[in-house]
């Protein structure tokens, strides 16, 4: 990256990708950053909950000005590839260059926020840059729930205009967000003893492109745990399958790349299941040709002894409720066409021993909208027998319609800084 231009951007940027930052360990990056402003004459400030604030005074001339804040975040969503060894708190992310676009190598990269905490600090120490007062506000925990948003004390900043960096397109300001709510699901389930004369499985879904649980739903992309579900609900209805262990997904606001299952099957159906694995294979490549074309599907034979399975009438329960329960977009915004206004994502979903979890992020242009969309979900996970609540709520911040055009007086799509509005 040591090529690219901006120079000073990307040189943040890889500094971030050289620090580990997951949520709740974003301590390294915070002191690294004090140390920087330090040695630059800007003041930081950590505050209670351990947000790190930076703060330049107005250029010459322009220190009575309106002060502005800059705010991005510190963590980061943290996914890999199966294969692919990584230790998020410990090991740097490897960023390339290939094809024009800044890529990680088997893990997410991290440009959100990455990205945005680079500009900031490229505009506190851009020399010439002439600004008014200036406030950097990174927040910690983002990504796992708002938690250095939440925690900002009233009056802890001075600026009159907040710009978030925390944004999707290029050249683009955003007027307003969703809010969201978390929906949390959870299971014991009761197990018994797998019959003899039974084989153990792997069933694997990946290579699917995953993508955020906000700006990529729409895109029709699959969900390896809800495909992972529908094929094991498929098998279960021509033969005796019995779950013992399930996982996929990383993050409640990533759509999950991978999953897998481990079951056990009756030996003689076992020793034939790769026909059965290759035509769901090739249903899911031609479902999916366009958005998701390198979807794998795998099983894995293990001669090692089944153990103990879930109950068959539980299981049913479960694959039920993952296979079937809304996971993308709920409604399409009329004040905004093309816009997704209200969805739920299944982020995250494990059994492990017996214990059952899973995790859903619902969002919405309109908090009355996320609240009802969580209320079914949530009933519908008690219509399965199944523990489930909300939690984590955040609000949104909208506008009722499209600021009006100057030209015609109707309404712009998008505010882009590139050029005037653009005219629907």
């Amino acid at each position: 990256m040591q090529n690219l231009q901006p120079r000073p951007v990307w040189a943040h940027f890889a500094a971030l990708c050289a620090i580990p930052h997951p949520s709740y360990h974003e301590a390294a990056l915070r002191e690294h950053l004090i140390a920087w402003a330090r040695a630059r004459g800007i003041a930081a400030v950590v505050d209670g909950v351990g947000n790190l604030i930076l703060k330049k005074p107005g250029s010459p001339g322009c220190e009575s000005l309106p002060g502005v804040i800059l705010q991005g975040h510190l963590d980061m969503v943290c996914q890999a590839n199966s294969g692919t060894r990584h230790d998020f708190e410990r090991d740097a992310i490897k960023a390339v260059v290939r094809d024009g676009w800044v890529v990680a190598e088997g893990t997410t990269l991290g440009a959100d926020n990455g990205i945005g905490v680079a500009l900031a600090l490229a505009a506190l120490e851009e020399p010439g840059l002439v600004h008014p007062p200036l406030e950097v506000l990174l927040t910690v925990n983002e990504e796992s729930g708002m938690d250095g948003a939440r925690g900002l004390a009233p009056g802890t900043l001075q600026g009159k205009m907040l710009v978030n960096l925390d944004t999707e397109e290029w050249g683009h300001f955003y007027l307003g967000c969703a809010g969201g709510v978390d929906v949390e699901v959870r299971h014991d389930c009761i197990r018994e003893q797998v019959p003899p004369d039974y084989a153990l499985l792997r069933f694997e879904v990946s290579g699917l492109r995953g993508g955020h649980s906000g700006i990529d739903i729409h895109l029709v992309r699959g969900n390896a745990i809800k495909l992972l579900a529908e094929a094991l609900r498929d098998l279960s209805a021509h033969t005796d399958v019995r779950l013992i262990g399930m996982k996929g997904g990383t993050a409640r606001n990533a759509i999950p790349r991978e999953a897998y299952a481990v079951c056990a099957l009756p030996e003689a159906i076992a020793s034939s299941i790769d026909e059965w694995v290759r035509h769901r294979h090739e249903a899911w490549r031609q479902r999916y040709a366009e958005e998701d074309a390198n979807v794998s599907f795998a099983c894995r034979h293990d001669d090692e002894l089944p153990g103990r399975a879930i109950l068959r009438a539980e299981q049913e329960h479960l694959l039920a409720f993952l296979d079937t329960t809304a996971s993308g977009v709920e409604r399409i915004s009329e004040d905004f066409p093309g816009v997704t206004d209200t969805s739920a994502n299944l982020g995250v979903c494990a059994l492990e021993q017996g214990a059952f979890q899973a995790t859903f992020k619902v969002r919405s242009l309109h908090d009355a909208r996320a609240d009802v969309l969580a209320d079914k979900l949530v009933a519908r996970a008690a219509g399965y027998g199944l523990q489930a609540w909300k939690d984590g709520a955040y609000r949104g911040g909208r506008r009722t319609r499209p600021p009006a055009c100057s030209r015609c007086a109707s309404g712009p799509t998008r505010s882009n800084s590139a050029g005037p509005p653009a005219c629907r």
